[in-house]
């Protein structure tokens, strides 16, 4: 490496496989968006980048769609200060992701106000979102870029990748909390359920777990030539 750090990483394989991992990471991207409608339309509290996100929209004349995008390219900013390695992906999830938000969020149904209806909605968007994970990390085209500032926190603060996220998770969600972002049971469930529904899926699609706090492909599909990273 000597001492300099590649900024941008990409591997090119011909215009047929980058097609075919094209039309991967979107439908991953796709059912992400899916999952934050449904947890959306649940009600009770969003996931805690979402309740950031979703308090911006209460202040500025924007979807929460166009928030996460805007979010996303402020995280990738953020990425390329702190020198992480950054693929195509990294920049595809930080636009499409928020596309799919505002394309699906009105074919989303709503669902009556109870709690036990809602609590299934918001059991259903964690599992979307981990199978849109799975199907994400899937793809060898960089991490997703709040992924790759946890891990350029990780790195800078010389702290573990856990204490790094947890930094993370919690601080957008206080600040979301304070601009009037919708924390409340939801918020919980998705913290507590969204480990366990990506192992599930990683599970069920056979994708491989490798090692996070390397900042190298996470993941691989088992029957796939193409290992790749989270979201």
């Amino acid at each position: 490496m000597g001492g300099r750090m590649q900024l941008i990483q990409f591997r090119w394989l011909g215009w047929r496989r980058f097609a075919c991992d094209f039309c991967v990471i979107q439908f991953g991207f796709l059912l992400f968006g899916l999952a934050i409608d449904v947890i959306v339309k649940a009600s009770i509290g969003l996931d805690s980048w979402d309740v950031f996100q979703m308090a911006l929209t209460y202040h500025l004349p924007i979807t929460l769609g166009e928030s996460n995008i805007g979010v996303a390219l402020l995280v990738v900013l953020f990425d390329v200060i702190l020198r992480e390695p950054l693929g195509w992906g990294t920049l595809a999830n930080a636009v499409f992701i928020g596309v799919w938000v505002d394309v699906l969020r009105p074919y989303t149904p709503p669902i009556p106000g109870l709690i036990p209806l809602q609590i299934m909605y918001i059991l259903l968007g964690t599992l979307i979102m981990g199978f849109a994970t799975a199907i994400y990390i899937g793809v060898d085209a960089g991490a997703g870029p709040r992924d790759t500032l946890m891990l350029g926190i990780s790195r800078v603060g010389r702290v573990s990748v856990r204490v790094a996220r947890t930094c993370l998770e919690v601080t957008v969600v206080v600040l979301g909390w304070l601009l009037g972002g919708p924390v409340w049971l939801g918020t919980l469930i998705a913290a507590l359920t969204i480990g366990p529904a990506v192992q599930f899926a990683f599970k069920i699609l056979r994708v491989r777990e490798a090692l996070a706090h390397t900042g190298q492909p996470v993941a691989g599909p088992a029957n796939s030539a193409a290992p790749y990273q989270s979201s």
